[in-house]
C-alpha cells in the first residue's frame, strides 16, 4: 500500500494537503456537528422525577416533547439528543400524568347562585343566603350548591326555619354537596304548593320534622321546585361553565367526564371548546337517553366541526338507585335504625333492564348510576343479560360509584362480561358521617371497595364525583380509607399510591376510550402532565390532603401555573 503522508510533494501531495485542511476545517467545526444531528424538540424538562404512571414502570429524570405529543423519557441523555425550543429545569421536582376525573359534574350557574361548597356552619349559611337575597331583591329566587350537614358546625342539616330567618321575602332553594337532597324556605316551598298535604313524590321523599311540620328537606325530587326557577342567561352559563372547566386546572385535572347533561345544552359546550378548547382541560360528556333514533341523530351531527381530542360524546348516563345523603340508595338489608326501609330504584326493575338493553343494542356505552349493593347487583346482571343477548367487545359499560360491595358472584359476573368500575375513593373520606349513620359493620367497612374488585378482576377507574372535586382527598383516601371522623375503614380495601396514581390517571383514560393517547407519560402519547414540588410517594399520606399542584400542562403547553 503506498502510504500518501510519505510522497513528495506534487499531485498526490497536493491533494493530500487539500485533505488535511478539510479534515482542519471539519475538525473546527466539530462543536457544531453533533448539534446539527440533534432532533428538536418544543419542550425539554431536565432534572426531576419522571413518573410515567404505571405501577413498577421505570422513571426518568427527563422529558421531551414535539407537537404536544412525548417523544422520549430519560435520563440526562436527553440533552444530547434533543434541541428543544424551550428547556425547563425541574430542580428535583416530579412530574405525572395529569389526573382524567371520568365521572364529575362541570356546573354553570345563574347571577342567583351561592357556593356553599366551603360554608362551615349554618350561620355562615345564612350570611351568604342573606347578602344574596338582598342583592337580588324581594320575590327572586337564591340558589345554591354544596352544604354537607357533615361539614357544619351545629351537625345538622339547615332547615326551612334557617332559609326563612335568612331571606323571607325570597324563595330559596340550596342543594346538597352530592346533589342528591336539597333544603327549601317556605316562600319556595309556597311558590312549589308543597304542603304536609302532598303526597310522597315517586322516587323522592319531602320530610317531616320532629314536630311533624315539613323541615325543607326534599330528598331526590328537588325538581319539584327547581322547575320554577327562571332559568339563567346564555351568556351566564357560558362564562360560569367556562369558568368551572377552567378551575380544574390548578387541580391537576388535564381530562374530565361531566357525568350528566341534557342534549339541549350540547350546542352550549361545543361553543366554549370551538371558542377556549385549547387553554381548557379535555372533556367528554355523558348524554341521558331519548331514545334510539334521537339519539343516532344527535350522535351523527354532535362532532362535526370538533377536536374531538378536546370535547367528545361519553356514555349514556342510567341512574338505578339514587345516594346515601338522602338515603335513597337501594340496598339488599335495611338501613341501621331505619326500620324496614332500603331505599329503591329510580324506575321498576323491568323498565330498567329494558333500558339498559336496548342503550346496548343502540351500540351506545353506558356509565349507570348504582350506590346501593341491590341496585349494583341488579344493574350488573341486566348489563351482562344485555352483552350476552347482543354480544359486543367494544362496549367499556360502567358502574358510577359502586358504593356498596356486593355479592362475590355478582363481581365475577361483572369481570366475565367486561363491566368496570368508576369509583369515588374520596366518598370514604367525606361522607363517612353519612356511612356511619346508615351503615354498620361489615357492609360500613367495606363501603367503596377498591381492591376486591381489582382482585376480582374488575377494571377499576378512580375519580370525584365532586365530593370533593380535587383529586388528592381521592389518592388519600384509596391510600388510608381514612374518613373525616379519623376512622379507618375497611383498611384491607385500600391500594399503594402508585396504583391510585394509575386509576386517577390511566383509568379514566381507558374508560374514554382515549388510552392511546393520553393517561401515561409514554413515548407517543400527549404531554398532558402536572408537576408537584415533592414526590408524593415518599411523603407521610397525610400530607396528600395538603400537597398542591405547581403546574398543568396539556398537550404540551402549560395552561396553569401556582403563583410563588
Amino acid at each position: 500500500m503506498t502510504h500518501h503522508s510519505l510522497l513528495p510533494w506534487g499531485r498526490p501531495a497536493r491533494r493530500v494537503l487539500m485533505i488535511s485542511l478539510l479534515a482542519s476545517l471539519l475538525l473546527g467545526l466539530g462543536a457544531c456537528a453533533p448539534e446539527a444531528e440533534k432532533t428538536p424538540v418544543d419542550l425539554l424538562l431536565l432534572n426531576g422525577t419522571i413518573l410515567p404512571g404505571t405501577p413498577g414502570a421505570p422513571e426518568g429524570r427527563a422529558l421531551a416533547v414535539k407537537d404536544g405529543r412525548i417523544v422520549a423519557i430519560g435520563g440526562p441523555e436527553l440533552a444530547e439528543r434533543f434541541t428543544p425550543a424551550v428547556t425547563r429545569d425541574l430542580k428535583g421536582q416530579t412530574v405525572l400524568p395529569g389526573f382524567d376525573d371520568v365521572h364529575s359534574h362541570i356546573h354553570s350557574y345563574a347571577r342567583r347562585y351561592v357556593p356553599l361548597q366551603k360554608i362551615t356552619s349554618i350561620e355562615a349559611l345564612k350570611a351568604a343566603v342573606r347578602e344574596k337575597a338582598e342583592a337580588l331583591g324581594p320575590g327572586e329566587w337564591v340558589t345554591g350548591y354544596g352544604w354537607s350537614e357533615d361539614a357544619l358546625a351545629e351537625g345538622r342539616k339547615p332547615h326551612r326555619d334557617d332559609l326563612d330567618e335568612a331571606a323571607p321575602e325570597n324563595p330559596v332553594l340550596l342543594t346538597r354537596a352530592g346533589g342528591h337532597s336539597a333544603v327549601a324556605n317556605s316562600a319556595a316551598l309556597d311558590f312549589g304548593e308543597i304542603t304536609l298535604a302532598t303526597p310522597q313524590p315517586e322516587g323522592g321523599v319531602i320530610e317531616r320534622g320532629d314536630d311533624g311540620r315539613l323541615n325543607g328537606i326534599i330528598r331526590e325530587r328537588q325538581d319539584l321546585l327547581a322547575q320554577y326557577i327562571p332559568p339563567p342567561t346564555h351568556e351566564e352559563l357560558k362564562e360560569s361553565l367556562t369558568a368551572s372547566l377552567e378551575a380544574l386546572l390548578p387541580l391537576g385535572i388535564t381530562a374530565v367526564t361531566h357525568a350528566s347533561e341534557r342534549l339541549e345544552r350540547w350546542p352550549l359546550w361545543r361553543e366554549i371548546y370551538q371558542e377556549r378548547g385549547a387553554r381548557l382541560p379535555r372533556a367528554r360528556v355523558q348524554m341521558h337517553w331519548e331514545g334510539a333514533e334521537a339519539m343516532a341523530r344527535f350522535k351523527a351531527s354532535a362532532h362535526e366541526g370538533l377536536d374531538t381530542d378536546r370535547l367528545s360524546l361519553g356514555a349514556i348516563k342510567i341512574f338505578a338507585d339514587g345516594g346515601f345523603t338522602g338515603p335513597a340508595a337501594f340496598t339488599k338489608a335495611p338501613y341501621k335504625d331505619m326500620g324496614d326501609y332500603r331505599g329503591y330504584l329510580n324506575l321498576p326493575e323491568d323498565e330498567l333492564r329494558a333500558l339498559v338493553d336496548e342503550v346496548h343494542r343502540a351500540g351506545w356505552q353506558m356509565g349507570i348510576h348504582a350506590i346501593g349493593d341491590a341496585a349494583i347487583e341488579i344493574t350488573a346482571d341486566a348489563l351482562a343479560k344485555a352483552i350476552e343477548a347482543t354480544p359486543r367487545d367494544d362496549h367499556r359499560h360502567y358502574l358510577n360509584h359502586f358504593s356498596m360491595r356486593p355479592s362475590d358472584e355478582t363481581m365475577a359476573q361483572m369481570a366475565a362480561h367486561g363491566i368496570a368500575i368508576a369509583q369515588q375513593p374520596n366518598f370514604t373520606y367525606t361522607l363517612a358521617g353519612r356511612y356511619s349513620t346508615y351503615l354498620d359493620g361489615w357492609r360500613l367497612a367495606h363501603n367503596n371497595p377498591i381492591k376486591s374488585p381489582i382482585d376480582a378482576g374488575i377494571f377499576v377507574a378512580l375519580s370525584s364525583d365532586i365530593l370533593p372535586i380535587g383529586p388528592m382527598v381521592g389518592l388519600y383516601a384509596a391510600v388510608t380509607r381514612k374518613g373525616m371522623d379519623g376512622v379507618v375503614y375497611g383498611a384491607d380495601e385500600a391500594i399503594s399510591l402508585e396504583e391510585a396514581l394509575h386509576r386517577y390517571s390511566y383509568g379514566g383514560a381507558w374508560l374514554a376510550f382515549r388510552e392511546g393517547d393520553r393517561g401515561q407519560l409514554v413515548p407517543g402519547q400527549f404531554a398532558d402532565f402536572i408537576v408537584l414540588k415533592a414526590d408524593p410517594r415518599g411523603l407521610d399520606p397525610e400530607a396528600l390532603l395538603t400537597l398542591p399542584v405547581e403546574e398543568t400542562w396539556v398537550q404540551g403547553e402549560q395552561l396553569w401555573q401556582r403563583s410563588p
